[in-house]
């Protein structure tokens, strides 16, 4: 069955986002193994479908880079863009050929997205969506990049969350850049 990964980047005092939204702080880690690409190419080659919260979706869901961007921001993009996209919204949903709206019952939608043949599934997020899905039990992956930065104050990954959840190490890579890549299932 296809698993939900939850990835994203953390600084290491455990927050998303600087208190003014600012991701400034996020650099890309480096690839491990000369010749393989990066980390997060090989993660976009696993993955066909990508979960999104209505403002997570609205601001990243759709995102172009500036036409002056590097090659490899425009394959970055156009990777993301290749995938199925789902987006959890309490509001009122636009008719969309770019992705599909879900607005109730999360944990069956979930479920049968799952049981659907393909690759494994992107927790894109934003916080409260992630919040959800572990509240509700539904995250297979933990990967974090955690970032070689103190933020102090702004967004908390582990914000609301409800109950204990265990967690086995998987992998654990560090980059010259300081990033260190951590991946844990749930148990």
């Amino acid at each position: 069955m296809r698993k939900i990964i939850l990835d994203l980047a953390v600084s290491l005092d455990g927050f998303i986002e600087g208190p003014h939204g600012e991701t400034d702080w996020c650099v890309m880690p480096d690839a491990a193994d000369p010749g393989t690409g990066s980390p997060f190419d090989r993660f976009l080659s696993g993955i066909d479908t990508i979960f999104y919260g209505r403002v997570s979706y609205d601001l990243w869901g759709q995102y172009q880079p500036d036409t002056g961007a590097s090659g490899e921001a425009l394959k970055l993009w156009k990777g993301v863009h290749s995938k199925s996209k789902y987006v959890f919204t309490n509001t009122p949903t636009p008719d969309s050929d770019k992705a599909t709206y879900i607005t109730s019952n999360i944990a069956e939608s979930v479920q049968a997205i799952k049981n659907k043949p393909g690759k494994d599934i992107w927790l894109y997020g934003g916080a409260s969506l992630i919040t959800t899905f572990i509240n509700l039990g539904l995250i297979d992956t933990y990967q974090l990049a955690v970032h070689p930065v103190l933020l102090v104050s702004g967004k908390p990954l582990f914000a609301n969350v409800k109950t204990r959840v265990g967690l086995t190490l998987n992998h654990v890579v560090s980059s010259k850049s300081g990033v260190i890549l951590l991946q844990y299932d749930a148990r």
